[in-house]
């Protein structure tokens, strides 16, 4: 039998197959990568959030947290050019011919202003990038917004930012987006931070001179960060000069700092160790004044380079804030935090770091005119393990775990003296712990469409030893109709829960995802989505001259906030990115916001769950950012804003337990 193949279907079948060849050979094409860390050539600190770009495939990347990037192109010759504010531009040709690690150091550009002056090359990375409701600040910008009291300050420069405003008077940290200031997750080296502030407000606990970089999340929060219902502030500290020894320091109005920095091994390890404390309160002893308010701190942080992919990093926290009143009453409070990090470079493209990470918050009462000493205090142990996958110039992935295991001291009350009518008390102790999983990944899906989408799913577990009141119906507040005000239930009988045993637990998923759609190469709008699940929750009487800060963690009867939140940007680069609009919009909901019932005791109270209600909250707003950027100095020269007032309502509800 013969066959006999027409004419026409014989062409067609070859034009697949040469069409199929083509393809295979496109997508077979040899790719390298290129890889490496980039620092400051003056004391060989590394860089967050460089420019990596090629300009001739409109592609590029930016440092990670600890300098590193990687970026996998198809084998040939490219112009690399690398930027960041601040330090000159270095542009230098490459051939990719194989997997090539490249380490770079940039310059300071402050004396030499005419080599940095960028006429053909635009930082698009805010138009490009799936990120929003973000904000980025370097130190050196901070140092240039207005001061208080000639005191350079953290958190009050991000006050400046729209979406984001003070606490209240005498009242610690900032709120976001209409949330509290218990609901900002903040990070100084990893560690958590309890407490940002000094002096109930008035200071933050950072030193700038001893601060790297800090961002700002409040939307489009990555998988990586949970915890807290509104925000995250991200804080590194720097690592410290590994070239020459530096010491500086300053002296202001209100306290003084030192702080002095150089290598322990000349280009592979470093210290750095910074001081700082008040003195205001030594002028008042001159006077015989018996008040009192002072505090102190001290930032360290060791690094040694162990061979070209292996990193080891110390870094450490400690700050007390001390405060009296005419000897009938005093105060005292403060964080201390330890992280021991390990960054290993698997290959050219699998970057991760090891934290192992401790963090204390102390809060400590004495009432003179009682006769009793309070102490109460949340202590943290948290593992977690970071990677950074760099899959192609397209592809990035983030993943990782972390485990954390909690301490709570509600409270323990001591006698001052033997006259005292207090007797000794300590409150039961609770303990939980939270671990969490995440997967993130940033693609780009075409020359105009990038996405961040992630999952993060978290587990919390509330553990004995501890004695947990019954209520009728579950409830232990009562709502009285005719009175129309919640009151304390009465207990019915209580269960105790034996040493790690589970007395309440819970898990989440929290998807996050978030888009960017350049509209043109200087305008693109973006839209962004995330959840997030709050474990701890913060008992603080703010009415009181010594706010009352006591964390306690999630249970039978005190449950989890969960928040979600979408938002919806415009975002323009014009005049050669001189100019940089951001315009947002967002809408957040809170299930489970803590308040108290009228007339809630909250010092040493055994069933804090009989004066805490359950409530819902919702906020939306819209926030526009203008800068001005003055590019011979590579800094921010100009920074305004306008803020919608941001519509904040909630109400409490009974519960409804099933």
């Amino acid at each position: 039998m013969q066959f006999k193949i027409q004419p026409m279907i014989s062409k067609k079948i070859v034009a697949l197959i040469v069409f199929f060849l083509t393809t295979l050979s496109v997508f077979s094409q040899e790719k390298f990568t290129l890889s490496g860390t980039i620092s400051n050539e003056n004391s060989n600190e590394t860089l967050i959030g460089v420019n990596v770009s090629v300009p001739g495939l409109k592609t590029g990347i930016t440092t990670n947290e600890y300098g590193f990037y990687s970026l996998t192109l198809p084998k040939g010759d490219y112009e690399i050019v690398i930027s960041y504010v601040g330090f000159a531009t270095i542009t230098e040709k490459i051939s990719l011919t194989q997997n090539t690690k490249k380490n770079y150091s940039l310059s300071e550009s402050g004396q030499e202003l005419q080599e940095v002056i960028i006429t053909s090359e635009k930082t698009t990375a805010n138009i490009r990038k799936p990120e929003m409701s973000v904000n980025k600040l370097s130190i050196s910008t901070i140092k240039k917004m207005p001061v208080v009291l000639g005191e350079v300050d953290v958190i009050k420069s991000i006050l400046f930012l729209p979406g984001v405003t003070n606490a209240g008077e005498g009242q610690s940290g900032f709120n976001v987006r209409g949330g509290g200031a218990d609901q900002n997750l903040i990070l100084l080296d990893e560690a958590m931070i309890y407490n940002s502030s000094h002096v109930f407000g008035f200071f933050s606990v950072f030193n700038p001179d001893a601060i790297k970089d800090l961002k700002l999340y409040k939307g489009g929060i990555p998988s990586k960060f949970g915890g807290r219902a509104s925000s995250v502030l991200d804080i590194y500290q720097k690592e410290g000069n590994s070239k020459d020894f530096h010491m500086n320091g300053g002296i202001g109005m209100i306290s003084s700092r030192i702080l002095a920095e150089g290598p322990i091994v000349k280009d592979k390890g470093s210290f750095l160790i910074g001081g700082r404390a008040s003195y205001a309160h030594l002028f008042l002893k001159l006077a015989d004044n018996e008040n009192s308010a002072y505090f102190y701190d001290l930032n360290t942080k060791l690094n040694y380079k162990l061979n070209s992919n292996n990193n080891l990093f110390l870094s450490g926290y400690f700050g007390r804030d001390v405060f009296s009143l005419n000897q009938t009453f005093a105060n005292t409070y403060g964080n201390a935090t330890l992280n021991l990090r390990w960054n290993h470079l698997f290959s050219d493209k699998l970057f991760s770091n090891l934290s192992l990470i401790y963090s204390d918050y102390y809060y400590g009462l004495t009432l003179d005119f009682i006769g009793f000493n309070w102490d109460s205090g949340i202590k943290n142990y948290n593992l977690k393990y970071d990677f950074k996958h760099y899959l192609s110039k397209n592809i990035k992935l983030n993943y990782g775990f972390n485990s954390i295991y909690y301490d709570f001291n509600p409270g323990t009350i001591e006698p001052i003296d033997s006259n005292s009518s207090i007797n000794f008390k300590q409150l039961d102790k609770k303990y939980a712990f939270e671990n969490a999983i995440y997967f993130e990944a940033e693609q780009r899906l075409s020359d105009r469409l990038a996405v961040n989408y992630g999952l993060r799913y978290s587990m919390f577990n509330r553990l004995g030893t501890s004695t947990v009141n019954l209520y009728a119906n579950n409830q232990p507040v009562a709502y009285d109709a005719d009175l129309k005000i919640y009151e304390k239930a009465t207990p019915i009988g209580t269960t105790f829960y034996k040493k790690n045993k589970s007395i309440a637990s819970f898990d989440n998923l929290e998807p996050r995802i978030s888009a960017a759609y350049e509209l043109n190469e200087n305008q693109s709008v973006k839209a962004s989505y995330n959840r997030m699940t709050q474990y701890l929750q913060l008992i603080s009487n703010t009415a009181s001259p010594t706010p009352l800060d006591v964390w306690t963690p999630s249970d039978n009867y005190i449950k989890p906030q969960i928040a979600d939140q979408v938002a919806i940007g415009y975002f323009k680069n014009w005049n050669e990115d001189k100019y940089t609009l951001e315009l947002e919009s967002f809408y957040k909901t809170i299930k489970n916001r803590m308040d108290y019932i009228d007339g809630a005791d909250l010092i040493a109270n055994e069933a804090i769950e009989q004066v805490v209600l359950n409530g819902e909250m919702r906020s939306y707003g819209l926030e526009i950012l203008l800068r001005k950027k003055h590019w011979e100095i590579q800094w921010l020269d100009c920074l305004y804003f306008i803020q919608i007032p941001t519509k904040n309502s909630w109400k409490n509800r009974r519960r409804n337990r099933n």
